[in-house]
Parts: C-alpha cells; structure tokens; sequence
C-alpha cells in the first residue's frame, strides 16, 4: 500500500488534497488596525491559566483587518487565487509570561477554510466569518489614496450577524503601526480528549512570529468604531472600548516557518 502524505489533513498516495501545504507560508497584504483600551478585566478574563496582564497598558487592544494573499514555496496558489486570497478579522492583546511580554489572538474570523485549518495548527482560535476592508488604490476615483484625509471603512461579520463597523480617517505617515501587536505571539494549541470529560488530548503553550518582514507604506489616523454580539459570537461584551488610541494602515509581507513549544500540558493517553 502507498504511504498517505500531506501537511494537513486529507491525507492521499500524493499529498495534493490537504488543506494546508507544507511551510513556509508566505504572506502579503494591507493591515487596517483600531487601537483601543478596554478595562484590563476584560482582558483577564481571557487569559487561561499561567498568562498574566502586560505590566504596561494592560487594558490595550487592537483589532485588525486584514487583506492577505498567501502561498507556500512553490507558489502555485498565486495562479489559483481562490487558494491564495483571504480576509480575516482579529482581536490582540498583550499578556507575560514568565517575565516575557507577548501579543496573543482571542478572537479571529477568517473568509477560507485554508487560512482556518493554518490558523488551528498555529493556535488562532478562528473561526469562518465574512468581512471587507476598503482597498488603497492610486488610479481613479473609486478607492482612496494614501493622503491626508483619506477615509477607509471595514466590517466583520458571522452567520450573518454583524460585528464590528470600523472607519478610519487617515492623518499622516506613521514609522509604527501601533504597540499591541508588535511581540511574539503567545497561543495555546489544544484539542478535547475523545472520551468525555478526559481532559485534553493535545494542550499546548507556543510562540511564533513571523521572520523577513517587509514593511511597506505605514499610515495613522483617527477613527469610529462600532462593536456588537450576536447569539453566536462575543465581540462587545468581552472587549468593549473604553478609549480610543488610534488607527494604522500598513502594507506588509511576511514569511511564517515555524514557532516553539513554551510549555506542554497534553495528555495522550487519553
């Protein structure tokens, strides 16, 4: 019999129907970021056991759309782009560990299933949602430039329910894109034992960033924001905002290969 091969899930004799190739992956995109503080109780309460609040600005958050287009070494998603192309809407913080300041993802809505499957094995809590994001266009009068003034919308919704409308109006350049995603992230990777009541099969501490980051034009301005639940998603009521920091578009490329192990909890037996 063949060996079944492939990154990810489904396995087959060639590996070519699993949901994720092999890394590295590559990424390039825009990032449309609202920084807020929210009470630092707010964040706590997300934190499992072991991770503590940032000693600085404990109560700041950012959340961030994101435009990606992404493959693997080969790169042949680019020439099927319903493989490469994605948006997806996160919520960072900041928590120590160990004396160490890290960002970590609490929530996460994705548009593919492929950007979900990557995101489990990195530990991004995700889940499938649909957002936009106004894209910066330098022809015509149907997309805003980077200038003064300039105003860029987003949303992010999930079965339907909306939850979260964000304007930002652009101000001027900016050498940051903000604070609160600017760390190694800090993720737990886990899974329910199969018998009940068991315990975690795979429960996991581990750091990842991404390496050759390439950084491209980098804006601040101000902006609206609007957040909501729905009967299936917690947005305001787990991160609601208390004050508003500031807004941030920024071009990017990245490449992820990898993270480490901080800490191991799993229990495989069961």
């Amino acid at each position: 019999m063949a060996d079944l091969t492939g990154f990810l899930a489904p396995k087959t004799p060639s590996g070519a129907s699993a949901i994720v190739p092999d890394m590295p992956w590559y990424y390039s995109g825009t990032l449309l970021t609202a920084e807020y503080r929210t009470d630092p109780a707010n964040v706590a309460a997300l934190l499992p056991e072991g991770l503590e609040l940032a000693d600085d600005d404990p109560g700041a958050v950012a959340l961030i759309w994101a435009d990606w287009q992404s493959c693997s070494a080969s790169g042949a998603e680019l020439l099927d782009p319903q493989r490469s192309q994605y948006l997806e809407t996160f919520a960072v913080v900041r928590v120590k560990h160990e004396g160490v300041t890290y960002s970590r993802c609490v929530a996460i809505w994705v548009t593919k299933d492929f950007a979900i499957a990557r995101g489990w094995f990195q530990g991004y809590p995700k889940k499938l949602g649909s957002m936009a994001v106004t894209r910066v266009m330098n022809v015509g009068r149907a997309a805003p430039r980077l200038e003064p003034g300039a105003k860029l919308g987003a949303s992010l919704a999930a079965y339907d329910h909306r939850l979260a409308s964000l304007v930002v109006t652009l101000r001027e350049p900016s050498d940051t894109n903000g604070f609160v995603n600017g760390h190694a992230m800090l993720h737990s990777r886990w899974m329910p034992s199969i018998t009940p009541g068991a315990g975690n099969s795979l429960d996991q501490l581990i750091t990842m960033g991404g390496v050759d980051a390439e950084i491209g034009a980098t804006w601040v301005g101000d902006f609206e924001l609007e957040l909501h639940d729905s009967p299936w998603d917690e947005l305001a009521s787990i991160l609601p905002v208390q004050e508003k920091i500031a807004a941030y578009y920024r071009e990017v490329g990245v490449t992820f290969n990898g993270g480490k192990l901080v800490a191991d909890r799993s229990n495989p037996t069961v």
